[in-house]
């Protein structure tokens, strides 16, 4: 199988289920921008120096496929479900547990992996607004929308669980 098909090049793409739709149609963008947050998310796993950090991206890009497949689909029963809100909430909820209060904006860039999570989290917003726009004129599955607004908010956790530990490490080695 060839990785081009060509069937592309009239400026058209192929839904999961089979509509063909201009290639910057809002649903298209959507899950266009599900991909970038996942791409920035392997770059951020890459440059982790945190264990803990690197496996939750990993897991969170597992589910990614689900919500990118939600996104690409038309009339077909929902992918993303409540567990995996509920699964992004506990453990933001765990984190915030062995982070201190946050009492400041944080500036990104402390660390490569941090500035990347952050940058994720940019993307999600920018998802997610997307995903609004979209919900306007043709049927979404809300869950979607509700875990693109957690997940803005878990990359955010993870960059301060990253930038938190590193500059613990560091203090240590002073």
């Amino acid at each position: 199988m060839k990785v081009y098909t060509k069937t592309g090049d009239d400026g058209k793409t192929s839904l999961f289920t089979g509509e063909r739709l201009e290639k910057d149609d809002p649903r298209v963008q959507t899950y266009g921008t599900v991909d970038e947050i996942n791409s920035v998310l392997g770059m951020a796993r890459a440059f982790s120096e945190v264990n803990e950090v690197k496996e939750k991206i990993y897991q969170l890009q597992k589910v990614l496929p689900r919500l990118m497949a939600d996104l690409a689909s038309i009339n077909k029963p929902a992918l993303i479900d409540e567990n995996d809100i509920k699964t992004l909430e506990i453990e933001m909820d765990e984190m915030d547990k062995n982070l201190p209060p946050l009492k400041s904006f944080i500036i990104p860039g402390s660390t490569k992996s941090g500035a990347m999570l952050d940058l994720a989290r940019t993307i999600t917003r920018r998802a997610e607004r997307s995903f609004c726009s979209l919900s306007r004129f043709e049927a979404v599955h809300e869950l979607d929308g509700i875990f693109l607004n957690r997940l803005s908010d878990y990359c955010f956790m993870l960059m301060r669980v990253e930038e938190f530990v590193i500059a613990k490490r560091a203090a240590v080695l002073v």
